[in-house]
């Protein structure tokens, strides 16, 4: 297939660029709730207008009420939003949660599902138990009690913990931390009692919790999926996840290269613009090509995982690695090429950086994908 956008995907594109720029600015978004000290961190009234966009249940089904639409038409939401540095609950909510939900029963979905689609809700997922990704090793234990579950355990960096209506938690219904299988995905409301948040401010400005689970009891009904059998589904759930932060870093590294070169033709030094030197210009043509790379293999692996392809898989991990690696290039060429300023938090290319560091992190950085690039690979 091309690594490009068809006619439809090039409107919605067109669509999201002017929506985003609009109404999810740095201004009048990220500055505007980061210099309250907003609790959440992002805007609800954002967030019901991306409903009304109909941008909430984009990877819903439409036999859910949602759009019915793929991971490609997902990812150009997601790098207008990146461009925009826009915070949203848009990757937890309608990405990572919405596909833990597609693999849950029908009473799960009819429960779920209209709070997305209609903006009311905020949903967010619960898997890492450390600093770092490392998905493959899950300690938090529910136990059989009664028709339910009592889950106990420790949560780290949950994005939007304190904000959301219900987060998905990995959680052990059997064997031991390190084993592959009896892994169980839970619905738990925020209303759940012994569920406890410690809310920390990230250095992009967003809000994540460490949350204990301390004796949560849980009906029989909040298993999404199957019981001891949810590894698979936490798998197509994360690697969603990592390729939606993929396409949010193609943003990033776009609106950094976009700000960036705006500035080497504005700036004059020794009475030249200091776009005219051949240096920044190499610099320049040089980063245009490594973010014209990433997107491509993002392009590849939306295409890959629509279609339900076996190396899907792999090629997620190929396209966060590699993003990762293009947006750190594109925030740190950007503050130097603006010189001091870049430094000073007048300029918004400072924040850009900033949300590229916190994006590099979720769900695996750079070096935990080309590991696992290899091992797919059979290394």
């Amino acid at each position: 297939m091309p690594l490009y956008h068809d006619d439809d995907q090039a409107m919605l594109a067109d669509t999201a660029r002017q929506f985003m720029a609009e109404e999810g600015s740095i201004a009048k978004q990220l500055r505007h709730w980061r210099d309250r000290d907003c609790k959440d961190g992002f805007g609800h009234g954002l967030w019901e207008q991306f409903a009304e966009m109909g941008f909430t249940g984009m990877l819903v089904g439409e036999d859910d009420g949602g759009l019915g639409m793929g991971h490609v038409e997902a990812g150009i939401v997601l790098e207008e939003i990146g461009r925009n540095l826009t915070p949203s609950p848009f990757l937890s909510s309608s990405v990572l949660a919405a596909t833990a939900l597609a693999g849950g029963d029908k009473a799960a979905r009819e429960k779920w599902l209209p709070g997305l689609i209609s903006g009311e809700h905020v949903y967010t997922v619960a898997i890492d138990e450390g600093a770092k990704h490392r998905p493959q090793r899950i300690a938090a234990r529910a136990e059989k009690s009664g028709n339910g579950f009592k889950l106990s355990g420790k949560k780290d960096f949950v994005i939007h913990g304190a904000s959301a209506d219900m987060m998905i938690v990995a959680a052990r219904t059997s064997g031991d931390d390190d084993d592959e299988d009896g892994i169980t995905l839970f619905a738990v409301p925020k209303d759940a009692a012994n569920m406890s948040h410690d809310s920390v401010r990230l250095v992009d400005s967003s809000m994540a919790t460490h949350t204990i689970f301390d004796g949560v009891e849980l009906d029989g009904d909040a298993v999404i999926g199957d019981v001891d059998g949810g590894r698979a589904l936490l798998d197509r759930m994360l690697d969603a996840g990592r390729l939606g932060a993929a396409a949010e870093g193609v943003g990033v590294a776009g609106g950094a290269m976009d700000m960036t070169v705006d500035y080497l033709k504005q700036r004059k030094q020794f009475g030249k613009v200091i776009g005219e030197f051949q240096a920044l210009q190499h610099r320049a043509a040089h980063l245009y090509s490594e973010v014209e790379i990433a997107r491509a293999a993002v392009i590849k692996a939306q295409q890959l995982m629509d279609a339900g392809s076996e190396k899907a898989s792999l090629m997620a991990s190929v396209a966060k690695a590699k993003v990762s690696k293009t947006a750190g290039l594109a925030v740190r060429e950007g503050v130097q090429m603006h010189g001091g300023i870049g430094m000073t938090d007048e300029y918004d290319i400072g924040l850009y950086m900033k949300r590229d560091r916190a994006l590099a992190e979720f769900l695996g950085d750079a070096n935990y994908h080309a590991d696992r690039v290899a091992s797919l690979s059979g290394y």
